[in-house]
């Protein structure tokens, strides 16, 4: 009788749980913890906060060509939204300021 596991739910039905695991990414379960800043992640967060700060779509913009979404990539999109909001409020400003000046 062929001894292998099976993928089949009726041949494990009476057996207890199994921890998943897969032998080509040993990072299968890395990103089940949630995201920091009440589970929105740095940049979705500094996205919101920096509508009141927007210092703060700057300190995102450096997180963001620092490459900090390395560590955890459902970072990235919210750090690209902080990035282009700093880029937008930069030339906000500086169309003000040159309408201000000539």
């Amino acid at each position: 009788m062929d001894q292998r596991h099976s993928t089949e739910s009726v041949e494990h039905k009476n057996s207890g749980y199994e921890l998943i695991r897969d032998n080509e990414d040993p990072c299968l379960g890395m990103y089940d913890k949630p995201l920091p800043c009440f589970g929105c992640g740095i940049g979705w967060f500094s996205l919101l906060l920096g509508f009141v700060f927007p210092l703060m779509w700057y300190y995102a913009t450096i997180l963001y060509f620092r490459n900090y979404y390395q560590r955890d990539p459902r970072e990235r999109a919210g750090l690209a939204a902080s990035a282009i909001a700093a880029l937008i409020c930069t030339i906000a400003v500086i169309i003000t300021i040159s309408v201000l000046v000539f």
